[in-house]
């Protein structure tokens, strides 16, 4: 009998990876999605779709029990569920916190005898590393997120850890790019018209993952006896920020301008336009902690742990990852 993994956040840009690495793996996979998700990357017949309702406990409660009842649950529980973005501070608490919490519950009140809940948490739950020495970010160092996202990345993180006879394990990746991704879209574009700019002129190491390398890695952690930890994961190499720039445009073949954004002025022109936006009740996509994320010196990190403990290592490099990352883009009409 094969064994079953609920994917919650299957039709996202991490979460359909997901999906097809755990596919390959020989699982019965069910993608947790909402009724108005797009099945856009999710079209294997054998996917089997479940809607679930993070926002009310009591309904969760007996989405999954009735799951149990008829399906005998999950073996494997991915949540991968949550957003990066919020109009309101308050939404990143709610969704990526309170969600996870009535996930967890759902689970334990419904009595299901799982191998393991994974958690695809964030580097920005640990916040930057030190400015000065540089010392990749490892995973016993003392959080101290600098955003709401973080905060509510690490809030989730601590119910699992409060919670006993519940074997977790909680993934913390860096910034992960690949096809179907919308964050680095916009950079990427603006390297096709011939413009770049940076967030300041100092130093900046940064470290990065390619989406299928996440995937891999995941389904190899979830299937170890590692439970009731954590882990960090990126490729392994660490970045200078420009670096990312000069491998889009030798794989575009483009030449550019570069303006480098002075950090302090750039952040109160961010902050006049936030508070116009807070005005009325929102907040814009780039805002002031988001700047404060991206203009971070340091987010190295050190995921030699994961690796050796899964057995493998990345696929990818940068540069074959990003060139199958904008071959997608090409394909699909998102950049020309």
């Amino acid at each position: 009998m094969k064994n079953k993994v609920l994917i919650t956040g299957a039709s996202g840009f991490i979460g359909s990876f997901l999906v097809e690495a755990a596919l390959h793996q020989g699982f019965e996979v069910w993608a947790g999605i909402r009724h108005t998700s797009s099945r856009e990357y999710l079209r294997d017949e054998r996917i089997k779709f479940i809607e679930l309702d993070f926002s009310s406990e009591e309904n969760l409660k007996k989405e999954i029990t009735s799951l149990v009842e008829e399906h005998g649950g999950f073996d494997y529980v991915i949540h991968n569920a949550g957003i990066t973005y919020a109009p309101k501070k308050k939404d990143f608490i709610q969704v990526n916190y309170s969600y996870t919490k009535n996930l967890t519950n759902a689970i334990l009140t419904s009595g299901m005898s799982m191998e393991k809940f994974v958690l695809i948490s964030s580097l920005a739950a640990l916040g930057p590393g030190n400015s000065e020495t540089f010392e990749p970010i490892k995973i016993s160092d003392a959080p101290h997120p600098i955003s709401t996202y973080g905060k509510s990345k690490l809030m989730a993180e601590q119910h699992l850890r409060s919670l006993s006879s519940f074997p977790y394990l909680i993934i913390n990746p860096t910034a992960v790019y690949g096809p179907r991704d919308k964050d680095f879209l916009g950079f990427i574009k603006l390297i096709n018209h011939g413009f770049e700019f940076y967030v300041s002129s100092n130093r900046q190491m940064i470290s990065l993952l390619y989406v299928k390398d996440l995937a891999k890695a995941v389904m190899l952690a979830m299937k170890s006896p590692s439970q009731n930890h954590s882990y960090l994961i990126s490729d392994g190499f660490d970045y200078d920020k420009e670096q990312l720039g000069e491998i889009i445009k030798k794989i575009l073949g483009k030449k550019t301008l570069k303006y480098k954004l002075p950090a302090t002025p750039f952040r109160w022109a961010i902050k006049g336009i936030e508070t116009i936006y807070l005005m009325f009740g929102k907040q814009p996509f780039l805002n002031v902690e988001k700047v404060n994320e991206i203009s971070s010196a340091n987010w190295k990190c050190d995921s030699e742990e994961i690796w050796r403990d899964i057995r493998t290592s990345p696929e990818f490099t940068l540069e074959k990852g990003m060139e199958e990352t904008l071959d997608w883009y090409k394909e699909n009409g998102w950049i020309k």
